[in-house]
């Protein structure tokens, strides 16, 4: 059998295929001079030798075609409609040879840890968060999102969602998705927890999820297929990806802490990793003993050089060919959050960039602007070509300055008035659902406004999760101590989802104060990450209360309510 070889006949940069107008197109090949017509619509394009097939004619603009989709032959005025490739008059009779699909390869970044990448006539789209806050309301997007973001999403070919931290699988973003192509194809790694655990709850009707095991190559098509590999740190939740597109490869680490365990490839073409930092509510939200603001300040400061350092030796030892940081692009917008957006400093993408630059100068950096493109055949062809970036223009709004604050914080107080919480046997109902227990930690757990002080109408309560038993002041038995306090909007909305308390923890919507000093792992781990998959009963709950007339204690009437000198 022969072999067949790909010939490249004409080569468009990221700005030339955005210069193409929609319909026809006139464009000559600056390597042999011939001509070629292109066919835009609605982004995809199509191509063919400009010569007919009559007798080898060229074609002109047709002056009569009102819709730009056919062309002239100069020989004997026959048609051709460039969109279907067919020849209208005379009718019937050649079909044009259309070129082999354009070959477009670039990355576009669109906000956070969204990527888009052009593949060929694929559309590879990751980690799609667009639109509302991510953890509660306790981060929001730093860069806007450019205005066909969304459209974008939603006529991506692929889409990969990493793992189920609302920073990356964003419910308000695929909510839109869900609406215009709830069947687009998405891929997630085989996780403990799946990474669409609450989407029946979310009530986002998407249709087409993949749960692909981990370390097995997916073929997309003859030139396409991707791999991805589990955390080595977070097995459970956080996964990576490998990209391999005709040989190029993309390597996105994502969130990982150890990607793969240490085990990724070398000299890739393009590697993105997270940078920022500042992803924790420690020790941002903790009080009491060491933690002044000096001592935060400074116990950040070494985090966020030992994190650069890192992320720049990791980037040493593989040596991409190009190197961009993302993921990291989020702030701590909403007003009552202003001490946390002050003193939570994060790295900065050129901070990184620069050190990169120092440690392993061969490899190109790319500090990316919402819209921004990375024509990645040119900058592959020549790293030093300035024309390999395309920045949006300079008109283009790049930061964000409004979040809908009250849609998203009304729509978690709405959980405030749930008449559940009239009934003080919520608490035991809720922790024996989570199902934590067997440990020698006893919690406090106090409901408090935005500013987190006591508030009339929240509960003040004890855990003990020795036995899971709720007493109404510490046991006089040896054990360790947290006392949280919680805003009561993100606390409620928490406990009637049964959702992870990430949102209030990452999200920085509590204060932590524990004695001992000590990271209680177990408890964290359960709560942040093992909960069950199906939220509490709240109707079994309900029935329960309203048959058995003594455990109807409405909220004025109980002794758990603003009890802030609990000892």
């Amino acid at each position: 059998m022969a072999s067949q070889i790909a010939k490249v006949l004409l080569s468009l940069d990221a700005e030339a295929v955005g210069s193409l107008k929609e319909g026809v197109n006139f464009k000559k090949s600056p390597e042999d001079g011939k001509c070629y017509i292109i066919f835009k619509s609605n982004n995809d394009l199509k191509a063919c030798k400009n010569q007919c097939k009559h007798q080898g004619g060229l074609f002109v603009k047709d002056v009569e075609d009102l819709d730009a989709m056919t062309v002239k032959c100069t020989k004997h005025n026959w048609k051709l409609n460039v969109s279907t490739m067919k020849y209208v008059n005379p009718p019937d009779s050649f079909l044009q040879d259309e070129l082999g699909k354009f070959c477009l390869h670039s990355v576009t970044y669109l906000t956070h840890a969204c990527m888009e990448l052009q593949l060929g006539e694929r559309r590879f789209m990751f980690d799609p968060w667009l639109k509302g806050p991510a953890f509660a309301r306790g981060w929001w997007l730093l860069h806007e999102p450019p205005a066909d973001a969304l459209d974008r999403l939603c006529g991506a070919d692929l889409i990969y969602i990493s793992h189920m931290h609302s920073d990356h699988l964003s419910y308000p973003t695929l909510k839109v998705l869900a609406e215009r192509r709830p069947d687009v194809p998405i891929y997630v790694g085989d996780t403990s927890r799946p990474v669409f655990w609450y989407l029946k709850q979310s009530q986002v009707k998407l249709t087409n999820i993949k749960v692909i095991p981990f370390g097995v190559w997916q073929n997309i098509d003859e030139h396409l297929r991707f791999m991805i590999l589990m955390d080595g740190v977070h097995p459970e939740m956080d996964t990576c990806i490998i990209v391999d597109y005709k040989g190029h490869m993309i390597l996105n680490t994502v969130d990982c802490t150890r990607p793969n365990g240490g085990r990724l490839p070398q000299h890739v073409d393009v590697m993105m990793t997270d940078f920022a930092g500042g992803a924790s509510g420690f020790p941002m939200t903790f009080y009491g003993g060491k933690y002044s603001d000096s001592w935060k300040a400074e116990f950040i400061k070494n985090e966020r050089k030992k994190l650069l350092n890192y992320k720049a030796t990791l980037a040493k030892s593989l040596q991409p060919r190009i190197y961009c940081p993302f993921a990291g692009y989020f702030v701590e917008a909403h007003p009552s959050d202003r001490y946390i957006k002050d003193t939570n400093i994060k790295n900065s993408a050129e901070d990184l960039n620069a050190l990169i630059n120092k440690l392993a100068p061969a490899i190109k950096t790319w500090t990316p602007q919402p819209g921004a493109v990375l024509d990645l055949g040119l900058a592959l062809r020549d790293p030093t070509s300035s024309e390999a970036i395309i920045n949006p223009p300079a008109s283009a709004k790049l930061y964000k300055d409004s979040w809908e604050f009250d849609l998203y914080v009304n729509e978690l107080n709405g959980a405030i008035k749930s008449d559940i919480f009239k009934h003080q046997s919520w608490i035991q109902f809720y922790y024996t659902w989570a199902g934590f227990q067997n440990y020698n930690l006893v919690v406090r757990v106090i409901e408090t406004d935005d500013e987190f002080e006591c508030i009339t109408d929240g509960y003040d309560y004890l855990v003990d999760f020795l036995d899971l038993s709720f007493p109404t002041k510490r046991p006089d038995r040896e054990h360790a101590y947290l006392e949280i306090k919680n805003r009561i909007g993100v606390m409620r909305y928490v406990v009637l989802h049964g959702c992870l308390w990430d949102d209030l923890y990452i999200g920085f919507q509590n204060r932590v104060s524990r004695d001992p000093d000590i990271y209680h792992h177990k408890f964290w781990k359960h709560f942040q990450a093992e909960l069950p998959l199906c939220r509490p009963d709240w109707e079994q709950f309900r029935k329960q209360v309203f048959n058995i007339n003594e455990s109807t204690i409405p909220l004025s009437d109980t002794t758990m309510g603003n009890n802030c000198a609990l000892s």
